[in-house]
């Protein structure tokens, strides 16, 4: 039995709402993609540092009890952490595996922004040159080893640095170990998020950066 004329007429207009109907649903779904990813795009990353430091100029280092001039070498570092990422770990699920926040990221490499911090504390108490540009028989060898927030649990975090220094003596015979130590500080994170652990490592390094000042101290 072939279909009559008005049956033919509405079948094909079924049809034609249908495939309407598609192509309204199909580019509904691709403008909240690109909606998506337009939002993806605009989200930009927040950028961290140590902060302006003292606002107050320190006292010349000629002014400081005879400490004498050191030469600082450029901080060494890992590849895990040679990069702009703000890491963490979860200690209590995979403390092996270093994560980066999504959106945040430091203004340059931690070595160098310790480095930076280092520097301005060693300077408060004697003369600060680069290593590479000085003939200061002294230098100070850093190496980072650690630089993340750690997750103890899911409620709890504390940012940690750890770090190998080194202090040698430049001779006629080559550069000579005059003394070497760890230093491994972590401070409580006030926040259980990037801006907390950055906080936190801005804090653990200003203490592990005296720690080393007075370790100094009594070295010649």
């Amino acid at each position: 039995m072939t279909p009559s004329g008005s049956e033919f007429a509405m079948k094909y207009e079924a049809h034609g709402v249908g495939a309407v109907w598609a192509r309204g649903l199909f580019f509904l779904i691709f403008l909240l993609l690109a909606g998506c990813a337009l939002t993806e795009k605009q989200v930009r990353a927040s950028v961290y540092d140590f902060g302006p430091g003292a606002l107050v100029a320190a006292p010349e280092p000629a002014a400081a009890p005879g400490l004498p001039a050191l030469a600082l070498g450029d901080v060494q570092t890992s590849q895990a952490l040679d990069s702009l990422a703000v890491l963490y770990r979860l200690d209590y699920a995979d403390a092996q595996q270093l994560r980066p926040y999504a959106h945040a990221r430091w203004s340059a490499p931690p070595a160098q922004l310790v480095r930076q911090r280092l520097s301005e504390v060693l300077s408060r108490d004697r003369a600060v040159v680069n290593a590479s540009e000085s003939t200061v028989p002294l230098v100070l060898r850093v190496e980072l080893e650690e630089f993340s927030q750690r997750f103890t649990s899911p409620a709890q975090s504390s940012g940690v640095i750890r770090l190998r220094v080194t202090l040698t003596r430049i001779t006629p015979a080559g550069e000579r170990p005059v003394a070497q130590r760890s230093v491994v500080v972590q401070r409580p994170a006030p926040s259980l998020d990037a801006p907390g652990g950055v906080q936190a490592l801005a804090a653990a390094t200003e203490a592990a950066a005296q720690e080393i000042a007075q370790w100094l101290a009594p070295l010649r």
